[in-house]
């Protein structure tokens, strides 16, 4: 600074241009700025803009010395006689000034004849302008003043937080005179209308993961009521010297604790996008979270962005409360709120915890004197089983949410629901939610209390009470379990359970509840990424709720989750969606064998997923074998058969096969081209067969699994591969022998699923069977989407899962009498 003050002396003495001097100025200016991020990295929040404050003054301070010597020549007059000072406002005024914030000025004059002074007020703001810092001024004469305040409330509020810079104190005096007739003026309108301005803000910017510092819930504007408030009432210079019945010192700690951190956050958003910039977005996180010091690792970066939502829900608490005890005696925006008060006959926390019950069964507000009083009664260090019964019962009530908000405001819901304790402002970066998992959550549990929509809203109601309580906790402990490394789906089903359990509630709900959580999103990712006309889909997502009761209230969890995502993520088109995969999964509830076969081949496909081979593969083949229509591979075979399966069709281009003759003889074919199955068959018909599996996998292609009662010769296995190459070479010729079949040994349903019909065989073993079958079908032009044939007893109980083209339903009388052979 000496430096530079040399140099402007240097040029003042050879009388330089003022843009010379702006230039000096300007690249004193560059420097500074290219170097304040080695300054912020030794400095506290709060301090480091009062460097930058007091740097900036340094300048002001040179260029009203540049002016008044220009003005006045030899003949400069003391500062005092100079009837006039430079003035900071707002943050600048309070140094909390940003590093690319707007620097507000203001200069006071009397307009004295022979001072010149417009011609040194234009020439200082010339030189300001060149120097390219970005000046927001204003101009007064000190009888301006008043009357100026009066038309903005904004101005109004810049002026009672100026602070002089340069000049003369006589005028400054003048200045702080008008300046508390100012503050003194209608204070009542003055509070009423930052208060309203706050509301309206905080609706504007609520607390999401991408916070407004500035203008935001918890941000430095609602710090700044506090002092805009205590200032014209009591005219101190910052919130500690409040009076102590208002301004604890063990709150203001907290408080300052806080802000000191935010201070640092916005600073550092400004160095960041080298812009002025209040919106901390979430792309902006890890190079803002690195200059703090935090490791540039998403834990690094979560601890960061649960910091700074941890700090605004603070000066969110005390700027309550604290606003509250100040304005207790102006504000008249509480008269319209159903706020709950605390009781003067309140002995502990669990007395708060049933007064807070009993106001539930409508929305309300905790009062901010019944925040402080939920902050600073005593209470056990950890919940009994008195609180805990306490707290079962708040879940009965109809606007819980009212109740959980204010547990959320009071910073006490790790307390009193435990489970949500490693969730509280965490941060969730999945470019979807856009609140931490706490808020998402209570935001959910609102739209549960606020149904909006009639289906929901008749499933809601058609919930007995239990069953409503339940689901309540359900709903807002379903993301209890994020911030882990397992799955957050089961360890948010496990947490549910333990404190369900301690709230007693009953064993059978506390069973829906896990299964809810566990499958909590997966009815709005199969509504919107799958198809719904899709029975295989249907039938999948059926699996996990077996009765109405679990389908109903998933679909109800769903809608909460949803709606508490953030604005516009539930809509007409999504809850259409919605709504049709609910009611087709409703119309297959009944079918109970087909679920039952779901269900075990996504416990399949589960173990597929975590099986090293099988995460080996690429994606698109992972993506083929689970979406392998035929679901007798997965209930027949363990992953590791799936998976040789799979590979070797992945490496099939026209047929493969191997033949096993160990225990006994066993036929394996994976074919894309046609294959004369019925000629197979009748050439083997002196073998009898005890199972074979028919099974459609991917890409057209099919695998047989033929399994004989005996094993052959060796010098046979050649005979056996001739006949298996001549099968895929052979055309269909000569009809197989009729079997002796009674129309009662055969069951058709055409009605089995809206894709598939079934065949149950059960008659008595004979040579070509399965051959004849496969020929009628062959020829009728019936796919084989599964054959399970199996014989005991000389008695064969086959089952053929077919799919529906036409050829197969449209026919079942022909097809019945062909295998009768009355036709």
């Amino acid at each position: 600074m000496d430096t530079l003050k040399a140099q402007i002396e240097e040029l003042l003495y050879n009388n330089a241009a003022d843009f010379q001097i702006a230039k000096v100025l300007k690249q004193d200016i560059k420097i500074y700025f290219d170097t304040l991020e080695e300054t912020f990295a030794t400095s506290g929040g709060k301090d480091f803009l009062v460097k930058h404050t007091k740097k900036i003054d340094s300048i002001l301070k040179l260029v009203y010395k540049v002016a008044a010597r220009d003005m006045f020549g030899d003949y400069l007059p003391m500062k005092n006689s100079i009837p006039l000072a430079l003035v900071a406002l707002g943050s600048y005024g309070r140094e909390q000034l940003c590093v690319h914030s707007d620097i507000d000025l203001m200069i006071v004059y009397k307009d004295v004849p022979g001072y010149n002074l417009k011609e040194m007020i234009e020439k200082m703001l010339y030189i300001l302008w060149d120097t390219g810092l970005k000046l927001g001024h204003r101009v007064h004469t000190i009888d301006d003043l008043y009357g100026v305040s009066q038309t903005d409330i904004t101005i109004k509020t810049a002026l009672i937080e100026s602070r002089m810079i340069e000049g003369s104190t006589f005028i400054w005096t003048e200045t702080q005179n008008a300046i508390t007739q100012i503050r003194h003026n209608n204070i009542e309108e003055f509070i009423r209308l930052k208060l309203e301005e706050q509301e309206i803000k905080h609706r504007k910017y609520p607390l999401t993961m991408e916070p407004n510092l500035k203008e935001g819930v918890g941000g430095f504007r609602d710090a700044n009521l506090v002092f805009w408030v205590g200032k014209v009432l009591f005219n101190v210079s910052n919130i500690k010297n409040l009076p102590a019945d208002i301004v604890s010192e063990k709150e203001y700690r907290s408080f300052r604790i806080a802000l000191e951190f935010l201070f640092r956050v916005r600073s550092a958003l400004h160095l960041v996008t080298k812009k002025k910039e209040d919106k901390l977005r979430l792309d902006l996180i890890p190079s803002i979270a690195t200059l703090l010091g935090y490791e540039n690792s998403k834990d690094g970066h979560m601890r960061f962005a649960k910091k700074v939502t941890a700090s605004l829900k603070s000066i969110r608490l005390y700027s309550i409360i604290w606003l509250d005890a100040l304005t207790k005696n102006y504000n008249e925006n509480n008269l319209g709120k159903n706020y709950v008060y605390p009781r003067k006959d309140t002995k502990n926390f669990n007395d708060i915890l049933i007064q807070l019950r009993v106001h539930a069964d409508e929305p309300f507000y905790a009062h901010p004197t019944l925040l402080q009083q939920l902050i600073t009664i005593k209470r056990p260090e950890r919940l009994n089983k008195t609180l805990y019964r306490t707290i079962r019962t708040l879940l009965y009530q109809p606007h819980c949410y009212s109740i959980f908000t204010a547990f959320s405001h009071a910073k006490l819901l790790r307390y009193t629901i435990p489970p949500i304790k490693r969730v509280i402002d965490l941060p969730q970066f999945d470019g979807y939610h856009q609140y931490a998992v706490d808020i998402h959550s209570l935001k959910c549990l609102y739209h549960l209390e606020n149904i909006e929509d009639d289906l929901t809203q008749t499933l809601w109601d058609a919930l007995s009470n239990d069953e409503k309580a339940m689901l309540k906790l359900v709903v807002f402990l379903h993301d209890a379990g994020k911030g882990r490394k397992r799955d957050h789906h089961f360890v948010g089903a496990s947490l549910f359970k333990v404190f369900a359990s301690k709230l007693q509630i009953d064993d059978a709900l506390i069973k829906m509840g896990e299964t809810l959580i566990h499958y909590h999103t997966l009815m709005s990712k199969v509504a919107q990424r799958e198809d719904l006309y899709n029975e295989t889909v249907i039938f999948s997502f059926a699996s996990h709720f077996r009765t109405k009761k679990l389908l109903d209230m998933i679909y109800i969890l769903t809608y909460a989750d949803m709606n508490g995502v953030g604005n516009g993520i539930y809509n007409s088109f999504n809850a259409k969606l919605l709504k049709t995969l609910y009611k087709h999964s409703l119309s297959v509830l009944g079918q109970t064998t087909i679920i039952d076969e779901t269900e075990k081949r996504l416990k399949k496909e589960l173990s597929l997923k975590r099986n090293a081979e099988f995460l080996n593969l690429s994606r698109t083949q992972q993506k083929k074998i689970l979406q392998i229509p035929s679901n007798l591979l997965f209930l027949r075979y363990n992953t590791k058969r799936i998976l040789a399966i799979s590979k070797k069709a992945f490496e099939t281009k026209h047929y493969e096969f191997a033949i096993m003759n160990k225990e006994y003889l066993t036929i394996e074919i994976i074919r894309k081209d046609n294959i004369n199955l019925s000629y197979l068959l009748s050439k083997l018909s002196s073998l009898d067969i005890v199972n074979m599996d028919i099974c459609k996998l991917f890409d057209g292609l099919k695998y047989f699994k033929i399994d004989f009662s005996e094993t052959v010769n060796v010098e046979e296995i050649g005979f056996i591969e001739e006949m298996i190459h001549n099968a895929f070479q052979t055309p269909q010729s000569s009809t197989p022998k009729i079997p002796h079949i009674q129309s009662n040994e055969i069951e058709i349903n055409c009605e089995h699923s809206k894709t598939y019909a079934l065949m149950h065989l059960d008659c008595k073993d004979q040579k070509g069977l399965l051959a004849y079958i496969i020929y009628l079908f062959d020829q009728m032009g019936i796919d084989i989407a599964t054959a399970k044939i199996h014989t005991l007893k000389n008695r064969v109980k086959d089952m053929f899962l077919i799919e529906k083209n036409g050829n197969f339903c449209h026919n079942v009388d022909t097809i019945i009498d062909k295998l009768t052979g009355n036709k």
